[in-house]
């Protein structure tokens, strides 16, 4: 019983974050999905399922989950192809390669705000570098263009992850076990032939953690969007998470139907992680 009682002292603390930062507030959310409920009180209107079902079915839902979409499978592939560039590179046994992990692993430290802040002044139309670079001058801004904003979003996004995406494939470099390398290097397997037949399939459980993080990051992503684009132009870079505030916050606005989206949100992104655990951990390889 003292044992029992030491275990759960232990675990109140973690319970009580839990229950008031994570629980609560999705259990609270669910139930405002329920609602017609306005942003400042005011009487609210019982709907039931019904405003779930007209919201998910709803155009404005509809290319926000289409420009969500499109958002992770632009970023999680490249950003991950660049970290494991970048991880073999920085895992290199050379003089100085210290300063190259240091600056490869940078943006880890930068917040996705000030990322957007930063990049923000660079396509700055009169004194940005990039816009120079990019021969813009004059023309329409870059995040004001259909055609660019969205890959300059999608640029920022892989830009400050790109420092976790290196830390974390460098963690698993490194429990690449030398001999292994070693013995298909003896038995006459070139550079190209030991990176794929021996790291990649010992790097598989680290790729697919890779991959279930960034695909969780990139549907939860919204600083950026907010900071560059407002979800233009067009609705171009409307994402999921930019589309629940700007419902909730709209004219006239409506805390029933972004808890709609929000609880959409939470249920595509459960669904992808299980899809991806269930269809890539097949394809994981477990060093024995």
């Amino acid at each position: 019983m003292r044992e029992a009682l030491l275990g759960y002292a232990l675990v109140l603390p973690a319970l009580l974050v839990f229950g008031t930062f994570i629980f609560y507030p999705f259990v609270r959310t669910a139930w405002l999905g329920l609602f017609e409920q306005p942003l400042f009180g005011g009487d609210s209107t019982w709907v039931g399922l019904d405003q779930y079902l007209d919201e998910w079915r709803s155009d404005d839902f509809r290319n926000s989950l289409f420009v969500t979409v499109k958002f992770a499978v632009f970023t999680v592939p490249v950003g991950i192809s660049l970290g494991v560039l970048l991880a073999v590179v920085g895992h290199q046994r050379l003089r100085g390669i210290g300063v190259y992990r240091t600056i490869f692993s940078s943006t880890v430290a930068t917040s996705i705000a000030v990322a957007s802040v930063l990049f923000f002044t660079l396509f700055n139309q009169q004194l940005g570098v990039l816009t120079k670079l990019l021969n813009r001058e004059g023309e329409t801004p870059v995040l004001d263009d259909p055609r660019l904003a969205f890959i300059a979003v999608c640029g920022v996004t892989i830009w400050q992850n790109l420092g976790l995406s290196f830390i974390v494939i460098s963690a698993g470099l490194q429990a690449v076990p030398d001999e292994l390398l070693e013995a298909a290097r003896v038995d006459g397997a070139g550079a190209f032939r030991r990176f794929f037949r021996v790291t990649m399939p010992l790097l598989s459980p680290t790729l697919l953690f890779a991959v279930v993080v960034g695909s969780i990051l990139a549907f939860q992503a919204f600083a950026q969007v907010d900071l560059l684009t407002e979800g233009g132009p067009g609705d171009r870079t409307n994402v999921l998470t930019y589309a629940i505030k700007t419902t909730a916050l709209g004219n006239p606005p409506d805390q029933g139907a972004a808890a709609a989206y929000a609880m959409a949100l939470f249920a595509i992104t459960l669904l992808l992680t299980v899809v991806q655990l269930r269809f890539l951990e097949r394809r994981v390889t477990y060093e024995r």
